[in-house]
């Protein structure tokens, strides 16, 4: 078992890297070409609204709540049901995203003004947002669509498609940026055409996969349908269960929009930095444990559940402490590779990489929370979610009070990483109390050779590596020297986990059983 989920763990992983790279030179581009501004700052505006909805509905709620009602079917149900039962899922879904594309698109307005409050008073910049927030909006549409496309096939074990799917939004947004942006009046605009194109190809990618599996859905009302009105009833919980963190990043905008001019931008850079590792393990961890929890609940094995969750925390802490570190210590340096060239100055890597070491401090937090939350999901359990949630955002929004003052756009990012730690040890608590977790041995030795090669790579990194070099090279060095000091942390990490004797088989164990370390 642990086997299978590590190659499909890899899997997924691997295809999201590839996006992720993709998405930094997208990044790398926007930051060259426009810079950071009042015009980028109300495209970020613009494309986080409807990327956070498409994380709230498509990727947060609705796959929560659809995987295990689909994986209950196919367990045990006929073709003909299945197939029915997705028809009518993706005719209820259709209808629901149609009505709220179009009052999205009228709204527009009013939605710039409420999440991004601060560009009132500059007339041109929210102008500027409406526009480019009514052409963004249908990505909603198509984007859930290919959410329910991946779900469908992540339950059938096809996880590289969807895992791939992403990359396209990178394509068509770096296409836009070179080409379009130069034909535009307002070059900016052309980010958000490439957006709404790349929601339209990313939906025609994965519906021959359907086609092969025989399940490419036909539209049919479906609303009366008993599968559609259970996943309807738990997906309003799970949209808060499982978006906290998305809405603690949207309240980030919120807030940030009355700071300084390029407050927004700075916050995004350094979220995306931070997407990057959270992508790779996080996304492909979720990806992979959800359908297997809530296969081994649908068979009534608890004990293959507890393994499964098990599994996913070692490797939540196994992976997510490097990046955390690489992250902390090298956050100057890799801001100033990837976008410190033409309008980027030295001044922005500098204030970006104070908002990225605060989100990077909670990094493990939010990876956590990508595994502990489908716990709870899986077993159709939205309540206890929810109110965790709902504990974390309070407590990240008063932080926000808080931390703003003294650290300005940072104070937002930390408060958003203390609030997502919280939340983790809500619904770790919860588990342990339940006994729906009941951890292996070997957690002490566990953690202890995590921190042992953990220290080992953060003293290594902080007492040879100097931030200030890179400010004093061109682009080659800087990329060289970045990859250079990610190896060195890499193998120092590596390195420590082997002299203290942890050893890769201890997580790829093919008959489940959790090895003490």
């Amino acid at each position: 078992m642990s086997r299978q989920l590590l190659k499909s763990t890899g899997v997924v992983g691997s295809m999201t890297m590839l996006s992720r790279i993709l998405g930094f030179v997208r990044d790398m581009l926007i930051a060259q070409i426009f810079g950071v501004n009042t015009g980028t700052d109300a495209f970020f505006v613009a494309f986080k609204i409807p990327n956070f909805l498409r994380r709230l509905f498509a990727e947060g709620a609705f796959a929560h709540a659809f995987v295990p009602v689909l994986l209950e079917y196919k367990m045990h149900g006929d073709k003909p049901a299945l197939k029915q039962f997705i028809d009518k899922t993706a005719g209820a879904l259709a209808l629901i995203l149609i009505l709220i594309t179009v009052i999205g698109i009228i709204a527009a307005p009013v939605l710039v003004a409420i999440l991004a409050p601060g560009f009132i008073g500059q007339e041109m910049q929210y102008e500027l947002a409406v526009k480019m927030l009514r052409i963004t909006f249908p990505y909603l549409f198509f984007i859930s669509l290919v959410a329910f496309a991946g779900g469908i096939l992540n339950a059938y074990g096809k996880f590289a498609i969807p895992a791939l799917t992403p990359a396209f939004l990178n394509i068509c947004m770096i296409a836009a940026a070179i080409w379009l942006s130069p034909l535009m009046a307002e070059p900016v605009m052309a980010l958000a055409w490439g957006v709404i194109a790349a929601g339209m190809v990313q939906m025609l990618f994965q519906l021959p996969a359907l086609m092969r599996l025989r399940l490419a859905p036909r539209l049919r009302w479906g609303f009366k349908d008993k599968g559609v009105k259970r996943i309807l009833g738990l997906m309003l919980p799970a949209i808060f269960s499982v978006s906290v963190t998305q809405i603690n990043l949207l309240v980030d905008t919120l807030m940030a929009s009355f700071l300084k001019a390029g407050s927004v931008s700075w916050l995004y850079y350094s979220d995306r930095l931070v997407e990057f590792p959270l992508g790779i393990f996080g996304l492909a961890l979720a990806t992979v444990i959800l359908p297997r929890l809530a296969k081994a609940h649908a068979a009534e094995d608890a004990v293959a559940f507890s393994n499964s969750l098990d599994w996913g925390l070692r490797l939540v802490l196994l992976l997510g402490a490097p990046a955390t570190i690489g992250l902390l210590m090298l956050a100057e340096p890799m801001l100033s590779t990837l976008f410190q060239y033409n309008e980027f100055s030295v001044a922005d890597v500098h204030l970006a990489g104070q908002s990225l070491k605060a989100y990077a401090i909670g990094l493990i937090g939010f990876i956590l929370i990508k595994v502990l939350a489908p716990a709870f999901t899986s077993r159709q359990d939205m309540k206890t979610p929810v109110r965790y949630g709902f504990y974390a955002m309070l407590a990240s929004i008063g932080l926000n009070a808080v931390l703003i003052f003294p650290l300005a756009h940072a104070g937002l990012a930390l408060a958003t990483s203390l609030g997502g730690f919280f939340n983790a040890a809500l619904l770790l608590r919860k588990l342990l109390k339940e006994k729906a977790f009941q951890p292996a041995s070997g957690w002490g030795w566990f953690l202890a050779r995590v921190a042992i090669a953990s220290g080992a790579m953060a003293g290594g990194l902080g007492y040879f590596v100097d931030a200030n070099w890179w400010d004093q090279w061109n682009s080659a060095d800087r990329v060289i020297n970045l990859i250079k000091w990610i190896i060195a942390g890499s193998a120092i990490y590596g390195a420590g986990l082997i002299i203290t004797g942890l050893r890769l088989r201890h997580l790829a164990d093919i008959h489940g059983k959790i090895i003490n370390f």
